[in-house]
Parts: C-alpha cells; sequence; structure tokens
C-alpha cells in the first residue's frame, strides 16, 4: 500500500520521530513521509511511533491508498526531497 504520514512532535521527539520515520518511509518535507510499505512495516511503524510519542502533546496522521494510480503529485516553491527517477 501507499501511505502519506504526517506528525507533529515535541522539540524533544522530533529528531526520534525523524529517524524512525525514515526507517520505512521517504522524507518529502519536514515532517512529512511518503512511499510503499507492506501492512506488516506499517503496523511496526505505529507500534514504535505509539511508543516514541506523548499522547498529550504530538500527532500522527497516516493517509492509506491501496493504489496510487489515480493519484497526481505536484511540487511547488523549494522541493526538500529531491526523488529524481531512474529508469
Amino acid at each position: 500500500m501507499f501511505v502519506i504520514l504526517v506528525y507533529d512532535f515535541g522539540e524533544k521527539r522530533v529528531g526520534k520521530a525523524l529517524k524512525l520515520c525514515r526507517k520505512y518511509l521517504t522524507w518529502v518535507q519536514n515532517s512529512v513521509f511518503e512511499g510503499e510499505i507492506s501492512g506488516a512495516n506499517l503496523k511496526k511503524l505505529k507500534i514504535e511511533m505509539d511508543k516514541l510519542m506523548d499522547k498529550s502533546e504530538d500527532s500522527v496522521i497516516i493517509y492509506r491508498f491501496n493504489s496510487v494510480r489515480y493519484s497526481k503529485r505536484e511540487e511547488m516553491g523549494v522541493i526538500k526531497n529531491s526523488q529524481d527517477l531512474f529508469i
């Protein structure tokens, strides 16, 4: 499946959240990640994020898509993480 993950963590935990998300997904922009992930790895990511976050202060939003077939991605302004495709 394809996911877009967005998080908002406190200053003390934001670096750890960044490192954790980079293990599973592609960094797109500050606190935004996307990519293909298996159901098992998504479950692992969610468990690890749950342990890391302070539920009274932090938040995570995960958008899940079965397919990106009908999606289109546009970027405007500064591109934080260029995703060059080599064929």
